[in-house]
């Protein structure tokens, strides 16, 4: 069992920057998959960056440039830190954990991006 626990959401004007943080348990976290998603009021959720074991990255097209993800296998941690915020970036964002065939998921934290 994974467990994942996001922080560092917040209201933020347009423009503006704010770095997300996953802490996730377990020993073998460099082991894990691990990717940023977000869902926003009568949307689906979808990815947002990830970035697997080799440290490899990938980013959907409308954070590209803006977004960057970022791993701390000594701190077990993962980040995304994302800057130029606009409005269409509000939403709940959530940590995903990917090890042996099985997901988990972070609780989620809301990023506002409103002047």
């Amino acid at each position: 069992q994974v467990q994942l626990v996001e922080s560092g959401g917040g209201l933020v004007q347009p423009g503006g920057s704010l770095r997300l943080s996953c802490a996730a348990s377990g020993s073998r976290f460099s082991n894990y998959i691990m990717g940023w998603y977000r869902q926003a009021p009568g949307k689906e959720r979808e990815l947002v960056a990830g970035t697997t074991r080799g440290g490899g990255t990938n980013y959907a097209d409308s954070v590209k440039g803006r977004f960057t993800i970022s791993r701390d296998n000594a701190k077990n941690t993962v980040y995304l830190q994302m800057n130029s915020l606009k409005p269409e970036d509000t939403a709940v964002y959530y940590c995903k954990a990917s090890y042996l065939g099985y997901d988990y998921w972070g609780q989620g934290t809301q990023v506002t991006v409103s002047s």
